[in-house]
């Protein structure tokens, strides 16, 4: 049995989160076979943090790369994955993993992962939940979807992740994948689970600049994916109620309304675009949860058919 996976985890400036993040992947009870960390031009300690890290532990490769002259998340930082991936060659592991470097999970998360992974032969993509740990140490859970692995730490069955076509190097990559795994027959799915808990070490959806930057420019994703107008101003809606309270949402709201009004480029793939539309219709009539396993009872049944898949 192939327990054999690589981690790939794009880095920048993150001296006051990278430590911790090093003690959880290197504790873990079914540790990677080869973690690549990209420092993607920091000019802090990181890269003195990274070459003891690389020295200590054999299975860290630190790849350097120039520094741009500033942050560049959504499309920057899945240009850093795949200066990454150019390392190694994915036919030697049968599961990838994307990795930021301000997360702590338990010592038994990729082992857990796996084992779902080998349980569930059609599950192409997975992610535990995350949560924000406050100044007074309590944590707050960072909703999401149970649709879609978070794009902090997406797992991978590398041959999903080959059949898909990697990740696309725009604002909303983490989005799209999900919709792609299931395009393509695969299931894609995120789990909260004491196990399977993600402690990230900055607000989800925040940016280097502010949070409201961050989530306008979660906004302008939702532009580039595809959805409706209507699907945004009910996503919106739902993310006044947290925190930030009320900025967040109306972020969001702002960021798509600005990417209209500009009328900035979308997903080019119509078909995608089409099948994200019908899914952001049925969420809303039946709710996101019911809408997910509809799509994924179809897949278990289409792979059931004789000659259905090549999967189950």
């Amino acid at each position: 049995m192939n327990r054999d996976y690589v981690v790939i985890t794009p880095c920048r400036n993150e001296e006051d989160h990278i430590d911790a993040t090093i003690r959880s992947i290197t504790g873990q009870t079914i540790p990677p076979k080869v973690w690549v960390i990209v420092d993607d031009g920091s000019s802090d300690r990181t890269p003195d943090i990274l070459r003891k890290a690389s020295a200590e532990h054999p299975m860290i490769q630190v790849v350097r790369r120039e520094d741009r002259g500033g942050r560049s998340v959504g499309p920057g930082v899945i240009e850093a994955v795949y200066a990454g991936l150019e390392t190694v060659d994915l036919d030697d592991f049968e599961y990838l993993c994307k990795f930021d470097a301000d997360l702590e999970v338990d010592p038994g998360y990729f082992e857990g992962i796996i084992r779902r992974m080998e349980e569930d032969p059609l599950l192409g993509n997975f992610s535990g939940k995350v949560y924000f740990r406050d100044e007074d140490g309590t944590l707050s859970y960072e909703r999401m979807g149970d649709e879609n692995a978070i794009g902090a730490a997406k797992f991978y069955r590398v041959a999903c992740f080959q059949e898909i076509g990697g990740f696309v190097r725009q604002l909303s990559w983490d989005g799209i994948d999900g919709h792609m795994c299931r395009m393509n027959g695969w299931i894609a799915m995120s789990r909260d689970l004491p196990e399977f808990r993600i402690i990230h070490r900055r607000l989800m959806g925040s940016s280097h600049l502010s949070v409201w930057e961050g989530r306008k420019r979660w906004g302008r994703g939702k532009w580039y994916l595809g959805s409706a107008w209507y699907y945004v101003l009910a996503v919106s809606a739902y993310r006044v109620f947290e925190k930030p309270f009320f900025i967040g949402g109306l972020g969001i709201l702002f960021g798509y309304g600005g990417a209209a009004m500009r009328r900035l480029p979308r997903f080019p793939d119509t078909g995608f675009r089409a099948h994200l539309r019908r899914h952001e219709l049925r969420s809303l009539l039946r709710g996101k949860r019911r809408a997910t396993e509809f799509l994924n009872e179809r897949i278990r049944a289409e792979a059931a058919e004789p000659g259905g898949g090549h999967r189950a």
